[in-house]
C-alpha cells in the first residue's frame, strides 16, 4: 500500500511504497529532505469527514489485490507552483568553439575576382562567380565593391590586354 503525502516546503504530493516509512527521501521537485510518514490507519475522506467530530473512516484492503501493482497505478500527483519563475531544465547547447571563434573573427578582409581567371572552356563566368562569392559573404558583411582595370601581357599574341576585374572589401 502507498504512503500519500505533502511535501512541507513546495506541497508536492508524493506517493511511496509503505515499506518505506520512516526513511529519509528528497523531494523530488525541491530537493528537500523529507522524512516519510508512516501508513496512518484511519483516513478522512475529503469534503466529507473535514468537520471536527466526524465520523472516520478505516482504510483496510477489500483483497489482496488491492495493494499490488496493479492498484499502485494511479497517481495523484499536484504540480507545485511556485511564486518565482523556475529555470529550463533544457537548456540550448553551446556553439562548437569553430563556431565561436568564426563569429568572433570579423575582421576586414579583401577579395580580387579577375575577369580571366573566370573564363571556363570558352565561357564567360565572372558575373556568376561573383554573385556566388557575395551572396556567400551575405549583404550585411560587405563593406565597398570597387571595378578594376589593369593591362596584362598576352604569351600568344605578344601584346598587351586590357581586362577588368571586381575589389571586394568585407568583414569575414
Amino acid at each position: 500500500m502507498d504512503v500519500i503525502f505533502n511535501c512541507p516546503k513546495c506541497e508536492q504530493e508524493l506517493a511511496v511504497d509503505s515499506t518505506g516509512a520512516g526513511t529519509e527521501i528528497n523531494c523530488p521537485s525541491c530537493g528537500e529532505t523529507i522524512v516519510i510518514p508512516a501508513l496512518e490507519s484511519v483516513v478522512n475522506r475529503p469534503g466529507v469527514d473535514n468537520a471536527p467530530g466526524a465520523p472516520r473512516v478505516e482504510v483496510h484492503p477489500i483483497n489482496p489485490i488491492a495493494s499490488s501493482a496493479a492498484a499502485k497505478v494511479e497517481m495523484h500527483l499536484r504540480v507545485p507552483v511556485h511564486k518565482t519563475p523556475t529555470e529550463s531544465l533544457i537548456t540550448k547547447p553551446l556553439a562548437p568553439l569553430e563556431v565561436t571563434a568564426k563569429g568572433l573573427d570579423k575582421k576586414i578582409r579583401v577579395k580580387t575576382i579577375k575577369h580571366t581567371d573566370c573564363i571556363e572552356v570558352g565561357h564567360d563566368k565572372f558575373d556568376e562567380v561573383v554573385t556566388n562569392f557575395l551572396v556567400k559573404i551575405g549583404e550585411s558583411n560587405m563593406i565597398s565593391i570597387t571595378t578594376l582595370t589593369y593591362t596584362t601581357l598576352d604569351i600568344g599574341t605578344q601584346k598587351l590586354m586590357t581586362e577588368f576585374g571586381v575589389m571586394i572589401v568585407y568583414r569575414g
